[in-house]
């Protein structure tokens, strides 16, 4: 039985310690919201499958090798021939800022087509479909297949999250709100920062009008922590107090955990905790999911920082 299905894209990562311009070593691997996602299940003991589409080359077979040694079924994944895998470069220009730049436009995971999101959606019967903002940003190919896919997990009974993601380089604000708000109607969680819920409702209250439609309305501050509303009311969940190397990836971590402890019946308050948990670590070392969790790792931070474990 598959926990949980997710799709879109991921690329090949090359990261410098400094500005990329001064040449220099470089760090190769992989990175992608939804595929970071399914790896911090996976290494929380779940089965999760990314559906998604890479070039017939080099690059593309790297992902799936990482995919795949993390634990991560990649047997819905698809080799194009006619296109390209798409990469990001991280680079430093202070030691606490990262800049990031795409490489993706046209590539292989832009073309993913609704007969493939909703194929797998009806073949793997997840008890969860986790999809993002930035995959129907990608072209108008995907943005029909994730609303196809939503759709079709909607009616399969399966339970569907959205974290907003947004990329302005991208897509425009506006244009995020048309394609996310359709999605709305088959969605059961919704993720979003504090300063993206505008982007599925005009309301003056946006989480009130957001549990009108959705279940579940997770909003996260960075430091401030977390906030989870539902119809029960609303909770409140304090960050961690770590070190921060590196915050690319901390979201998608946060997502991993808070699915994981959804998938395991926990209560409101031990999903927060779960998800908390999950961010710290990711943001405590460099790169988009190197550092995700464990289920044994879990318990590592209720130690002091510096603690020589022995």
């Amino acid at each position: 039985m598959t926990d949980l299905l997710t799709f879109g894209e991921t690329m090949v990562s090359v990261r410098t310690a400094r500005p990329m311009r001064l040449g220099g070593d470089a760090h190769l691997s992989i990175a992608g919201s939804e595929s970071n996602v399914a790896i911090g299940l996976a290494r929380l003991g779940h089965h999760a499958a990314w559906l998604s589409a890479v070039g017939n080359d080099e690059p593309g077979r790297l992902i799936q090798r990482t995919l795949r040694a993390e634990g991560v079924d990649t047997s819905h994944l698809r080799y194009a021939d006619d296109a390209f895998t798409g990469f990001i470069a991280f680079d430093q220009p202070s030691h606490d800022i990262t800049r990031v730049s795409y490489h993706r436009r046209g590539s292989a995971a832009a073309t993913l087509t609704a007969d493939e999101t909703t194929a797998a959606v009806t073949t793997v019967r997840p008890t969860l479909l986790h999809v993002t903002g930035i995959t129907p940003a990608l072209s108008e190919t995907t943005r029909a297949a994730t609303l196809a896919a939503v759709q079709t997990g909607f009616e399969a009974g399966v339970q569907v999250s959205l974290d907003v993601n947004f990329r302005a380089r991208l897509w425009t604000r506006p244009e995020a709100a048309g394609a996310l708000r359709e999605l709305l109607p088959y969605v059961g969680t919704v993720f979003a920062s504090d300063d993206e819920l505008d982007l599925l409702t005009d309301a003056s209250d946006p989480v009130a009008d957001l549990l009108g439609t959705v279940d579940h309305v997770i909003v996260t501050a960075g430091s401030k922590g977390a906030w989870a509303h539902s119809a029960a009311g609303t909770i409140h969940q304090s960050a961690l107090p770590v070190t921060v190397a590196d915050s690319i990836g901390a979201g998608d971590a946060f997502v991993s955990g808070y699915l994981s402890a959804t998938l395991e019946g926990l209560s409101p308050e031990s999903r927060l905790e779960r998800a908390t948990t999950s961010g710290a670590f990711c943001v405590s070392a460099y790169g988009d999911w190197e550092s995700l969790p464990t289920r044994t790792d879990l318990t590592l931070l209720s130690h002091s920082q510096g603690t020589a474990l022995r």
